[in-house]
């Protein structure tokens, strides 16, 4: 049987810091009222000449040398990612032209906050099958630019990033499984109201930004995201207590720790990265997953629990053994 595992991580986390203190000057906010309601401090902002494949490409360089192998290596490239460069070619394509490949499949994933959960998902599916033998799994945002600056709802949540991984095939397994779900039916109360097709007279017009119902979308990402840690674990056939670490999609602070509580997981369990960049969608969880391995919290053999949640609504999980 043909297993999936991740052998590299990488994140990259652009120059620019963009503090609470800064927005202070932007907004009608303090930095202590953003830091208690969200647990962020500071996040990163692309520069204006640096996209999102900029992003992925150094995090996928980064994961690459961690797991110690040659990008001629891989044979699958899935981005996730809101905030694609172009209508088209994906942005897994230009990754790939970069990378120096040619011939393999690369195509971008869109699940929003959720989005490296299904790339995860897919890829896993490609080893599995024997479709590809070393996946490329980014996920890469360059979210601030669909940021209204003088919304204080949204402007003080997000930043950009990219974290990375590489999923080889191998005999033991890695990634153990995957849980992925969608609701249409609240499409209203997380999005960007605006596309090629419909309202794109607000894309000139530079209105095109993310609307959320902050109260709506903070319950129901607490409900899906407990209640999937629940279904991940059954169906593996554990308890939570055989979970090493949890790392949840870093939204804000009171996600992370209502969630936790609704699962009862061991809050020194949980791996917490949204002070230092915010919630950046689609990278959030690579990058808090590498964080946790560069620093040495997670460790090989370890049970790792990562999960996610965004507009769609959308929300999935994956257990890993590292």
């Amino acid at each position: 049987m043909i297993f999936s595992r991740i052998t590299g991580t990488g994140g990259y986390l652009p120059d620019r810091v963009l503090t609470n203190k800064d927005l202070e000057t932007m907004i009608d906010t303090t930095e202590q009222w953003i830091e208690s309601r969200t647990g962020i401090r500071e996040r990163r902002i692309a520069a204006d000449d640096e996209f999102t494949v900029d992003l992925a490409e150094r995090s996928a360089l980064k994961a690459v040398e961690a797991a110690a192998i040659e990008p001629r290596a891989i044979d699958l490239i899935v981005v996730a990612t809101t905030t694609a460069d172009q209508v088209f070619p994906s942005t897994a394509c230009l990754l790939q032209q970069r990378l120096g490949g040619e011939g393999y499949p690369a195509f971008d994933v869109q699940a929003v906050c959720a989005g490296f959960l299904f790339a995860l998902g897919v890829a896993d599916k490609f080893v599995r099958t024997g479709a590809a033998r070393c996946a490329l799994v980014v996920g890469a945002e360059t979210f601030s630019r669909i940021i209204d600056w003088t919304d204080r709802r949204t402007c003080v949540l997000f930043g950009d990033g990219a974290g990375a991984v590489i999923l080889q095939a191998g005999d033991r397994p890695g990634v153990m499984s995957t849980h992925l779900h969608s609701d249409g039916r609240y499409k209203d109360l997380l999005y960007v109201p605006v596309g090629v097709s419909r309202n794109f007279s607000k894309v000139r017009a530079g209105t095109a930004y993310t609307t959320m119902e902050g109260g709506e979308v903070f319950r129901w990402a607490v409900t899906a995201m407990s209640d999937i840690i629940d279904e991940t674990v059954q169906a593996n056939g554990l308890g939570k207590d055989d979970i090493d670490w949890l790392i949840p999609h870093q939204a804000n602070i009171r996600i992370i720790n209502a969630v936790g509580a609704r699962a009862k997981i061991d809050p020194d369990k949980v791996v917490v990265t949204v002070s230092r960049h915010g919630n950046t969608s689609a990278a959030s969880v690579p990058l808090a997953l590498d964080q946790a391995v560069r620093d040495g919290r997670v460790q090989a053999g370890h049970r790792v629990l990562l999960e996610g949640f965004g507009g769609g609504f959308a929300w999935g999980s994956a257990l890993i053994t590292m």
